[in-house]
């Protein structure tokens, strides 16, 4: 009799639990959705097997490739994603193929240098459990770890990212192919947990990317009649590495803080001083 009380007891929680997380007597239109994960890649052998690793939990995994030379492909294919070749034309025009190519409309994108953590699994999977009903789409923080530690300040953290969504609702638009943005009709909720971003390889490989971005933006800016002033290149770094060091705390993470606010600034100057230039017809 005690073991079929304590059995009565542990049925009793797990009807609670069930029934607290939506799914007694949900609607047909709240079941759990399948729910695909979509990633570009270029050259990411290094990285891409922690990310489909954390992406375990999801019902499909696309990745878009655009001609990696280093085996990303084969591995990608060997871990279960269904790999697709296209060629770059934009982060923003890659990620949008890359997400009406799942088969799902619920989509989780990713880069390839980032891990879902157990915790904002965790809290994924609940609001899937719930047929995603609150929301058109949900943002989560991420950290990034910097020379084998996480920044917890500054410009770098929270940094809440919107990545899971309803392609029905919206998805990768506009006309600006870097710093891309998801725009959703519906409300966007937030989600605990963060998602691990393990940015760059070497202090090497965040300039030369930052190089290449800064590129991108002074030509999108020039391109869309942006005017360039001699103040922004002075003024704008200093407001960025003021308010991520001193006004977002980002001392607090040391000397890595330091290291990332001065690059981060450097990155808002070479920005301006592209633009500037190219309003005056100079080559970059």
């Amino acid at each position: 009799m005690a073991a079929c009380a304590a059995h009565a007891a542990r049925e009793t929680h797990r009807l609670r639990l069930r029934a607290f997380r939506g799914l007694i007597d949900m609607p047909e239109s709240r079941a759990r959705p399948p729910l695909s994960a979509c990633i570009i890649t270029l050259n990411e052998a290094d990285r891409i097997d922690a990310c489909l690793d954390s992406l375990a939990f999801c019902d499909e995994i696309v990745v878009v490739d655009s001609g990696s030379t280093d085996g990303t492909r084969e591995r990608a294919g060997a871990k279960g994603a269904r790999v697709l070749e296209r060629a770059f034309d934009g982060y923003r025009a890659q990620k949008d193929f890359a997400v009406q190519s799942a088969h799902n409309d619920w989509v989780l994108c990713l880069d390839a240098d980032e891990r879902v953590t157990p915790a904002l699994r965790a809290s994924i999977e609940a609001a899937r459990d719930a047929g995603f009903a609150d929301a058109a789409g949900y943002r989560f923080a991420r950290c990034t770890e910097y020379f084998d530690a996480p920044l917890r300040h500054g410009n770098a953290y929270p940094d809440r990212v919107l990545r899971l969504f309803d392609r029905r609702r919206g998805g990768w638009r506009g006309d600006r192919e870097i710093h891309e943005q998801l725009r959703l009709d519906g409300p966007v909720r937030l989600l605990a947990g963060d998602l691990d971003h393990q940015a760059y390889r070497s202090l090497s490989d965040q300039l030369r990317r930052l190089d290449r971005y800064s590129t991108l933006m002074a030509q999108h800016l020039h391109e869309r009649g942006k005017r360039a002033n001699l103040a922004a290149i002075v003024l704008s770094p200093l407001w960025r590495f003021l308010r991520g060091y001193v006004l977002r705390l980002g001392f607090l993470d040391g000397w890595r803080g330091l290291v990332f606010a001065c690059v981060e600034a450097n990155y808002v100057r070479e920005k301006a001083i592209k633009h500037w230039l190219l309003a005056r017809g100079a080559k970059i």
